[in-house]
């Protein structure tokens, strides 16, 4: 009789939670935003856009001042000699990573407790205030000030992934993912269009503006312009987005399918009836593993960047393609719009297929024989070497997001809504190192790898790409058991 009662109360618990999982509370907007969700199952264009909008926010501001930060640097008349510029062109740089890797987890923190729509808005306006500034600097100390608050004050990458899974069914959320990640490919190539095309503009535009004029005054602030204005329109637009944050108790305190409800609900241990909403992240392996997976192939992508661009431009006697910095454009335009095409229409299909796992798996596998083949187009000319170089290029670029974008699903997947914004800035903030890291260890790797064109192993480039590899391969073990964790099938709740 015990045990027919104790089975009861088991069914009955497990009916009323399945109810209270479907209540929708009134004025909560994540349970408004999960409504939507429930009666809509298609995919929203408006909210792709505004993710769409919001990353080349902050992406812009980071890649729009490598055309023009040598001669900025160069102006400020700070450098001894020439030689010295990069020295100071390289902390101008460092500073945004630096003040976004101190305040990256406290960003996600406020997200996590007072909404993703606050957090992305500050974050926008900063960039309209502070690369404002930035394009404005009179010195070298005031460039530095001014990228500091701009990475520290701008905290929204990790937010608006935490968003992109949240403002989308499940089916749906390696696509947002994908348009993250694609937004953040795009911006990397329009940002340094926009710095080179638009940054002394007297010089480059003398019938438009005009010599001894406010832009000959300050002659890197139109880049910035553009981008600031941008901006603003964006900040103007996020003020109508909806928030996904639940502002009531019981938010995260009801798992997702019945199997769950039951194996959690069984048992008189009260201890294992209770959900942890404040488990220690550091703790949580299945998202520390895939954030360390991450960042090494966080450190491969960043230093790939480097290097290719180093080497497209370095002559033939070093194994480079003697391109010019035109015709590198032209490459990375071409793999830039592949990219789009590739994440808002394939992606999500072959992620369905394969999961996020398997698809990175498989990507980051495939990226090493690819990549050893580079120092071999070297022996090509004309227009057989640019169309092969393009191929390539696009290829390794939609195999490098690919990977990125699965391991963007599996971090968002393994932590609960409430800790979504602090898991994603602790992401930030490990990411950030490893790419403050990885360009100053790519090019003194080319640089090592130069000097021995007629050594025996692996001369020249051979040598550059075979370290890159090591470092895919060491990410590539990392995406297999028993490193990477799969997140747990089973949840503890509450029962009141």
């Amino acid at each position: 009789m015990r045990n027919v009662d104790y089975h009861s109360n088991n069914n009955n618990v497990r009916e009323a939670l399945l109810l209270k999982k479907k209540q929708y509370h009134e004025d909560c907007p994540g349970c408004k935003v999960d409504q939507v969700k429930d009666t809509n199952h298609s995919v929203s264009i408006k909210n792709l856009l505004i993710i769409w909008m919001v990353v080349l926010c902050a992406t812009l501001p980071i890649s729009s001042l490598f055309p023009f930060l040598y001669f900025m640097v160069r102006d400020f008349n700070i450098a001894e000699t020439e030689a010295d510029i990069g020295s100071y062109a390289g902390y101008v740089g460092s500073t945004f990573m630096l003040g976004r890797c101190l305040t990256s987890v406290m960003w996600g923190m406020i997200s996590d407790r007072y909404g993703r729509k606050p957090v992305i808005i500050i974050g926008v306006i900063t960039v309209v205030i502070f690369n404002t500034l930035f394009g404005l600097s009179t010195s070298f100390w005031m460039a530095i000030l001014m990228r500091f608050l701009l990475g520290s004050l701008n905290g929204l990458l990790g937010p608006v992934k935490a968003y992109a899974t949240e403002i989308f069914r499940e089916e749906h959320q390696s696509l947002g993912l994908s348009t993250v990640s694609a937004a953040w490919g795009i911006g990397l190539i329009i940002g340094p269009a926009l710095g080179g095309y638009l940054a002394q503009p007297v010089e480059k535009y003398p019938n438009i503006f005009a010599k001894d004029s406010f832009w000959d005054k300050f002659p890197y602030v139109l880049p910035c312009f553009v981008i600031s204005g941008f901006a603003l329109v964006v900040s103007i637009v996020c003020i109508w987005i909806p928030e996904t944050l639940h502002n009531h108790k019981d938010s995260n305190e009801f798992i997702d399918d019945a199997e769950a409800i039951e194996n959690g609900s069984s048992g008189n241990n009260k201890d294992n009836n209770m959900i942890h909403k404040k488990e220690n992240l550091l703790l949580n392996w299945p998202l520390m593993s895939s954030i360390i997976a991450y960042c090494v192939f966080s450190l491969h992508d960043i230093a790939y960047q480097e290097v290719f661009s180093l080497w497209a431009v370095a002559p033939p006697k070093l194994g480079g393609l003697n391109f010019t910095t035109d015709v590198v454009g032209d490459v990375l335009a071409v793999s830039g719009i592949s990219l789009i095409i590739y994440q808002i229409l394939l992606y999500p299909s072959v992620e369905r297929a394969c999961g996020p796992i398997g698809i990175a798996r498989i990507s980051a596998i495939l990226s090493i024989p690819l990549l050893q083949s580079f120092s071999f187009m070297a022996m090509l000319s004309g227009t057989i070497l640019f169309l092969v170089i393009c191929g390539a290029s696009i290829l390794k670029n939609l195999l490098a997001v690919t990977v990125t974008t699965g391991l963007f699903l599996i971090q968002n997947r393994v932590v609960e809504q409430h800790q979504r914004g602090a898991a994603n800035g602790l992401s930030m903030t490990a990411m950030s190192l490893f790419k403050a890291v990885g360009p100053a260890a790519g090019g003194a790797v080319l640089t090592w790898s130069q000097k021995r064109m007629d050594a025996s192993f692996l001369p020249g480039p051979h040598m550059v790409f075979f370290a890159l590899n090591i470092v895919e391969a060491v990410g590539i073990l990392m995406l297999f058991k028993p490193f990477l964790a799969e997140k747990k099938k089973t949840q503890r709740v509450q029962l009141n």
